[in-house]
């Protein structure tokens, strides 16, 4: 392993080893498949697959329910990457080697990142859909601290329309077509590990937050530096603290998930040959 590496010489390091393994296969989408969604990546037509500790460097999943490795192969007709199992801020990694891979997949070649996520509703209940239309993430460090990464885009980058007008169009029609029921609203990153109290809960309400969880809206700020296409939806699995009498629980956001793959799967593949 290379220590001392800056932002960009790691990320040049693990795009070397990557595309060592990949050779001349170049996605168009990446998808990044959150707690308990991971399912999907093992219903494309796959043409490899490297596991994170495969790759000199880069950060390791540690979640439980998260395999810990980029997928490559077809949806249809459309190349994608898929992180079957994200990196968390919370795992104890720095903002930038959470970020790392998305930055890696748009360097393979990706033009569009597709979030999802499994969150905690606030607006909406556990197994529904929600559209991510926007997102807050004051609660967490920016990934976009520290020096420029020039090669990806501006110093201050906008971040008015962060999530793709056109790409969530294709997304509610496919879900129209499928007969699901897709919500739409504001997600909210939070630090993590633990789940959110009562009254930060309120408090999220109040400044108008559909869904909570602890991941995704800095990977969507650092796709939108480097100028890639951004949507993303959550799976509600739970509700948030304080709107049920239940404690949380992992198991419960895995639970959750694990009912809502059938119709997940469909609507995220819909959507993707759609792009």
């Amino acid at each position: 392993m290379v220590v001392n590496m800056t932002p960009q010489e790691k990320l040049n390091h693990c795009y070397g080893s990557v595309k060592g393994k990949t050779g001349e296969f170049i996605p168009k989408v990446a998808l990044i498949l959150g707690s308990g969604l991971g399912a999907l990546a093992d219903e494309i037509e796959v043409v490899k697959t490297i596991d994170y500790s495969e790759i000199d460097s880069f950060p390791q999943s540690t979640v439980l329910g998260h395999k810990g490795r980029f997928v490559f192969g077809y949806v249809g007709e459309v190349p994608v990457v898929i992180m079957q199992g994200r990196v968390h801020f919370y795992e104890g990694y720095s903002m930038q080697d959470t970020v790392l891979p998305v930055r890696l997949m748009k360097k393979l070649g990706a033009e569009i990142l597709f979030l999802t996520n499994a969150a905690g509703g606030i607006s909406f209940g556990a197994g529904e859909f929600m559209l991510i239309t926007d997102h807050i993430s004051t609660f967490v460090p920016s990934p976009l601290i520290g020096a420029n990464l020039d090669e990806f885009g501006l110093r201050f980058p906008d971040m008015s329309a962060v999530y793709d007008k056109e790409l969530n169009r294709i997304i509610r029609a496919t879900a129209e077509s499928l007969g699901i029921k897709l919500r739409e609203g504001v997600y909210a990153q939070t630090t993590g590990p633990n789940f959110e109290t009562p009254a930060e809960v309120k408090m999220l309400s109040k400044l108008g937050v559909d869904a909570v969880g602890m991941s995704t809206a800095c990977e969507a700020m650092v796709a939108n530096h480097a100028g890639m296409r951004v949507c993303g939806i959550s799976c509600i699995s739970n509700l948030a603290c304080g709107l049920s009498d239940n404690p949380l629980t992992h198991d419960e956001v895995m639970e959750a998930a694990d009912l809502s793959a059938p119709m997940f799967k469909g609507l995220i593949k819909g959507a993707i040959k759609a792009m």
